[in-house]
């Protein structure tokens, strides 16, 4: 599967991109809205497109809870569900969830297996999973199981993460800071090495991502400022720098986060490197954003062109959406997909 994608941007909206050609929409979480409830919305408003979790946080739920959930949604959209999950921070999990969050690695490894365990359950017999995190032994004497098709895709960013998805999930569905580089230098090769610990094929992982888009004919110069706020957003995270480390992006990082502290939006936005902003974003013109997409060599093989939301109004999110909508819509199929030569499962 390959070609655009969306976060969930409300039925009215999903329903014009559906017709245009959206493959799928996804929808993540906050202390605000919740990635299962936005689910039920996604599969019940929509026909054709695959609908998931883009992520959810995965130590705030129990395996049964996130399987449970998944199970519900493929009643109401068989086939079209997908399991996004994330590890989110241990400061996060501890503090707001109240949910162990110790060796992330291993316990989100142990996860994805325990899930499954309940996914793929046959009616009528125990479903059992040998762990030390998650152990089961359920006996669901009850005809509600029996084996469902839910891809199972990690919000991996390091390497650490990106090998474990390698080793037991379906692919990952990347970061919207993601650039060509970072998947040719740092996804690509961890999720090779983590399916090579597991005897797996790299080429059938699921190479799905985040593109921050920005489009806006009337005011391109307020779609760029939206953009470099986004961006200059997330890296005021240190997860991130790794990446823009790579890139060799400290001093702007620097700017950006002592800004921050300022509350100075503007200074934010205007501390972001250009050739940062050119080589995560989508922005400008719908026709500026049509040469754009075309420059990257290595764009998500699923790419949901997520509308900036950092300091922008509702308002002019939906505007971005419809935007993206109505750019993907006007390019033919061919360009709508840029993805690599690496193979994805059929979906």
């Amino acid at each position: 599967m390959n070609g655009w994608a969306m976060p969930w941007p409300g039925a009215e909206i999903a329903r014009d991109a559906e017709q245009a050609g959206a493959l799928a929409f996804c929808a993540g979480e906050f202390a605000n809205h919740n990635a299962y409830m936005s689910l039920v919305e996604m599969a019940a408003a929509t026909s054709t497109a695959h609908v998931g979790t883009g992520v959810a946080y995965a130590f705030a739920r129990s395996p049964f809870v996130h399987a449970s959930a998944m199970r519900h949604a493929d009643k109401i959209a068989p086939g079209r569900v997908f399991l996004g999950l994330g590890s989110g921070t241990r400061r996060m999990n501890e503090g707001w969830f109240a949910a162990p969050a110790d060796r992330p690695l291993a316990r989100m490894a142990e996860m994805v297996g325990a899930i499954r365990a309940y996914l793929t359950a046959p009616n009528m017999k125990p479903v059992k999973f040998a762990g030390e995190f998650y152990p089961l032994d359920a006996a669901i004497m009850a005809p509600v199981l029996g084996p469902i098709e839910v891809p199972i895709i990690l919000g991996a960013f390091n390497q650490g993460m990106l090998k474990v998805a390698g080793r037991v999930a379906d692919g990952i569905i990347g970061h919207g800071i993601f650039t060509d580089r970072w998947w040719e230098e740092t996804a690509d090769p961890n999720l090779a090495i983590g399916a090579g610990q597991a005897g797996r094929d790299p080429e059938m992982l699921r190479r799905w991502g985040w593109v921050i888009t920005a489009v806006d004919d009337d005011d391109p110069a307020r779609a760029e400022r939206d953009a470099r706020l986004m961006i200059a957003f997330y890296v005021t995270v240190k997860t991130y720098d790794t990446l823009t480390s790579l890139h060799g992006w400290d001093e702007g990082v620097a700017t950006i986060r002592n800004a921050f502290r300022a509350n100075d939006i503007d200074a934010m936005a205007a501390a972001v490197p250009q050739d940062m902003l050119d080589s995560i974003a989508i922005y400008g013109t719908a026709a500026e954003a049509r040469d754009r997409i075309a420059a990257r060599r290595r764009l998500p093989q699923v790419r949901f062109h997520s509308p900036p939301s950092f300091m922008v109004s509702p308002r002019r999110v939906s505007g971005y959406s419809r935007a993206i909508v109505e750019l993907m819509g006007s390019l033919p199929p061919e360009s709508t997909s840029t993805a690599p030569s690496t193979k994805g499962p059929a979906s």
